[in-house]
């Protein structure tokens, strides 16, 4: 139960930073008092399931990551509702990854799965995709919108 206070406290302490928010906003969006947040992020007391979800909704994230999340562990920031940063992996010689055990069976993907990879080089935006393949090859309009070609999707 100590390991878990911890996690809640210092996501709480993280996500009010990155957000901005004094410790009396979050007290005031939440409808607590600021010496209930500072307790909460001091890791004195935790709040409750409701007040959990409040949380969790203010800065949305899961309730979830606000518990679970381990940012020492991951090396990352909580993700927002609905993204998911399951860590790194190291590319190997032949340039082979190890999808995370989480992201598998979170988008439930198998051995002989076929995935496509796709990418964008735009400075700001650059990165790889992983897209299932049957969406993409058994909608080519979904491709052509991934990829942004509006001229030849309009015709």
């Amino acid at each position: 139960m100590k390991k878990q206070t911890n996690l809640i406290s210092q996501n709480l302490a993280a996500l009010r930073q990155y957000h901005k928010y004094s410790q009396e906003e979050v007290a005031e969006k939440v409808g607590v008092t600021r010496q209930a947040v500072a307790k909460w992020e001091s890791g004195e007391t935790v709040p409750d399931i409701l007040n959990c979800d409040a949380l969790a909704d203010l800065y949305d994230v899961s309730v979830d990551a606000l518990i679970h999340h381990n940012q020492e562990e991951t090396h990352m920031p909580i993700p927002p509702r609905g993204k998911h940063l399951f860590g790194t992996v190291k590319v190997g010689e032949r340039g082979q990854i190890v999808l995370p055990k989480k992201a598998r069976e979170l988008f439930h993907i198998k051995s002989g799965d076929l995935l496509v990879v796709l990418g964008d080089e735009q400075p700001g935006s650059a990165g790889i995709a992983l897209i299932p393949g049957d969406i993409v090859l058994n909608n080519i309009s979904f491709l052509r919108d991934l990829l942004g070609d509006e001229k030849e999707a309009s015709q």
